[in-house]
């Protein structure tokens, strides 16, 4: 009997096996639809298997094979092999994780053709005078088809009104659609590691390179097989450039390029970007922003070799890339990169085990490298590349200078120094930022009488007052709150906010800049589609004076017109309890002081702090990553952490805090038990100990090299799993970066 076995998205660690009837076959990566208890569910064949160990009146049918779209490449099922088994999460869940949402399910996958645009007959020999001014997007659109053909997405980053404006144009018979693509549904799919034959891709030279950047450029294009490249470059020193030139060549080589950014913010931009400098090349994006369809699609022709540069947030990187050459992860630093639910995997580790599985090289660019890849670096592990100017001549890296506010009289947060230079700013029509990573009016409402403060009566946090809808918000569990009129403590009228956010920071410059505009940017004010991409088109186009945000506005942003950038209230990471949260704080800081002075003109940093003589502040005045880093190896190293350890962290939450502590002790008593060579530390609360009614409690594992913790984590998974846990939820957390 042909068996196969089929990875089924529940949480138990093993395949399912299913008989194929007569005349049904089926291949390892085919999608399946199968009975699982009282319903149908798809999976993904594994292996096929000439014999089962259950008994054969217990192995069900196989309902049907999804064969409209190719199987998945034998090289992605052992990607995700791997990251089941390092990461500790059931096989089933880790493989169906990594497909678009379409295709966990039994509908017909369909083929929506991609159009390309083109000027019809009677469209090329159209004089633009002709058209009513006011028709700005139809001129925009018809100018730049004049250079050749565009797809529709090339055509929506020209404006957002784009599609109406192309419909009329297709009516008016001015321009006409075009099939660009064949259908990536064909079982006829390239082989892992093919190339396809040269192609001459029409590629525009921006800038020439500096030396700096030709080396960088050389070192990776020379590398034979697999190589990871740690591309150190202050902020502005053109990475983005090498990025391009290194694309090119893979490209030439008829080579597929797999960029990963941190963020959905930067896609669109970067989108629009590397479409201009590669007009001929079919990318594609792969994030959250996109609808299921759209996804799907993009995800089919990237499997089916026809998308040749894939831009996409960390989930992009399971994409299947059958003529794969070259991998980027721009911002390794970030967070974001690690996924903090489900499988908790780090797509920057993925996307470096892919590359080496593969054989090609990979380029880890940050202006302010993680540590453990600078240790990387620095031991040989990875190849450093180093950027040390800006990409532009004239372009100097900003003064960074810090404000003492020890002894400082504040209004709202906001020093006289800061308030001044940003007068002087507005004054020369020059643009300023103005940075505090904490959004709402103010963290917490107090009670001047009693000191009630706005506690969340669900977690261990405060409710943030949002004083422009009049609301009270826990920006950890989603709880809201009217403002009271009245403390519901003693009933005193006089309540009043404590500390800064965006909101208040906000107002306070409205009313010392009253002709100033002002535009504030934050999770709050970029909620709605399409608000982050106006917002960004505002400041290009020079509509904003001073800008008010978060860390959405700390990455990765080009504005030439923006020369002064003042930070507030950093001080809160340098006590931190979490480890990495200095390290956090010099990147952060390093980012933002980074958008200032990109372009001719002189930029400056004013940085709010009670410490102006700490050594990380110190270091941010002198541009200095490398001398803050020894100091944090130095630290790490004396305390026994990452990188010179290696970590896992079990987490636990239930309504029961006595239940969620039993738990975790029973576990760690599991853990002293199996007496191997790790260090198995004691239960103690999470960072917050409850959140949404839920309370949470952690338990440490870590041991000096790797391959020791994943074999004590081997053994301690299945004790974990026989452990009673009815009424908690409790999850493994392998190199965790929350504490």
């Amino acid at each position: 009997m042909p068996i196969v076995r089929v990875a089924l998205d529940v949480p138990l660690a093993t395949l399912f096996d299913y008989v194929l009837a007569d005349g049904i076959a089926a291949v390892p990566g085919q999608r399946v639809l199968v009975s699982f208890g009282r319903k149908q569910v798809v999976g993904v064949v594994m292996e096929c298997v000439a014999g089962s160990d259950l008994a054969v009146e217990r192995i069900k049918p196989v309902v049907q094979v999804l064969d409209e779209i190719p199987p998945l490449p034998a090289e992605l099922l052992t990607l995700l092999r791997f990251c089941s088994d390092y990461y500790h999460h059931p096989l089933g869940a880790t493989v169906l994780s990594a497909l678009p949402v379409r295709l966990r399910s039994s509908e017909p996958v369909t083929f929506k053709e991609a159009l390309q645009y083109t000027l019809s007959v009677s469209g090329r020999t159209l004089d633009l005078s002709q058209l009513p001014r006011r028709k700005v997007v139809q001129h925009r659109i018809l100018t730049a088809l004049q250079a050749g053909a565009l797809g529709a997405a090339q055509l929506r980053a020209l404006s957002p009104s784009a599609p109406s404006a192309l419909k009329a144009l297709l009516q008016a018979g001015w321009v006409e659609s075009v099939a660009r693509t064949r259908n990536p549904l064909s079982n006829s799919l390239p082989q892992a590691g093919e190339r396809t034959s040269e192609k001459s891709h029409t590629f525009s030279r921006a800038h020439t390179l500096t030396t700096a950047q030709q080396q960088a450029v050389d070192d990776v294009t020379q590398a034979q097989g697999y190589g990871c490249f740690l591309l150190h470059g202050i902020t502005g020193s053109g990475k983005t450039e090498i990025y391009v030139h290194l694309m090119h060549q893979m490209l030439q080589q008829g080579g597929q390029v797999l960029l990963l950014v941190p963020e959905i913010n930067l896609t669109p931009q970067l989108e629009n970007y590397f479409r201009s400098r590669f007009p001929d090349a079919e990318l594609v994006s792969l994030h959250s922003g996109l609808s299921d369809g759209a996804r799907t699609q993009n995800w089919l022709r990237a499997q089916a070799g026809q998308a040749r540069i894939v831009l996409g947030t960390r989930l992009a990187v399971f994409t299947p890339l059958p003529q794969l050459a070259l991998v980027i992860v721009d911002e390794e630093h970030d967070a974001s990169f690690k996924q903090q639910d489900g499988l908790r995997y780090s797509a920057r580790d993925v996307a470096i085990f892919r590359a080496n599985q593969r054989g090609v090289p990979i380029v880890l660019g940050s202006a302010t490298p993680s540590l453990e890849s600078y240790y990387n670096a620095q031991t040989g592990r990875y190849r450093l590349l180093q950027l040390t100017e800006r990409a532009v001549a004239q372009a100097q890296l900003p003064a960074v200078r810090c404000i003492n506010i020890s002894n400082a009289i504040l209004q709202h947060g906001i020093s006289e120094h800061l308030l001044s230079a940003l007068g002087q700013c507005l004054q020369r029509g020059e643009q300023s930022l103005v940075f505090i990573n904490r959004r709402g009016y103010a963290p917490v409402l107090m009670c001047t009488a009693c000191g009630w403060l706005s506690d969340c009566p669900h977690c261990a946090g405060k409710l943030v007052l949002h004083l422009q809808d009049r609301r009270l918000r826990c920006h950890h569990c989603g709880h809201q709150a009217r403002v009271p009129h009245a403390c519901p403590s003693c009933g005193n009228a006089d309540l009043q906010p404590v500390g800064i956010g965006t909101q208040r920071v906000e107002s306070a410059l409205q009313e010392h800049f009253p002709k100033a505009r002002i535009l504030r940017v934050d999770r709050d004010s970029t909620r709605n589609k399409g608000a982050w991409n106006a917002m960004r088109q505002q400041i290009h186009d020079e509509a904003v004076d001073i800008l008010v945000g978060t860390q959405i506005l700390a990455k990765g942003h080009d504005f030439p017109n923006l020369t002064l950038v003042g930070v507030l209230n950093p001080d809160s990471a340098l006590y931190s309890s979490d480890f990495r949260a200095s390290e956090k704080l010099f990147a952060q800081l390093a980012q933002v002081a980074g958008r200032a002075g990109r372009a001719g003109k002189p930029g400056e940093v004013l940085i709010q702090t009670a410490f102006p003589d700490h050594p990380l502040f110190r270091a941010l005045r002198e541009h200095d990553y490398d001398a803050w880093a020894k100091i944090l190896l130095a630290e790490r190293q004396s305390a026994g952490f990452p990188p010179f350890v290696y970590q896992a962290m079990l987490r636990a939450e239930g309504k029961q805090q006595a239940g969620v502590y039993a738990f975790l002790q029973q576990a760690r008593e599991a853990a002293t038990t199996l007496a191997m060579p790790v260090e198995v530390y004691g239960v103690v609360p999470a960072a917050m100990p409850r959140r949404a009614n839920h309370s949470r409690a952690q338990l440490l594992v870590q041991c000096v090299t790797r391959k020791p913790l994943q074999q004590f984590l081997r053994a301690w998974r299945p004790l974990l799993d026989a452990l009673p846990a009815q009424k908690l939820r409790w999850s493994l957390d392998i190199d965790p970066m929350e504490f």
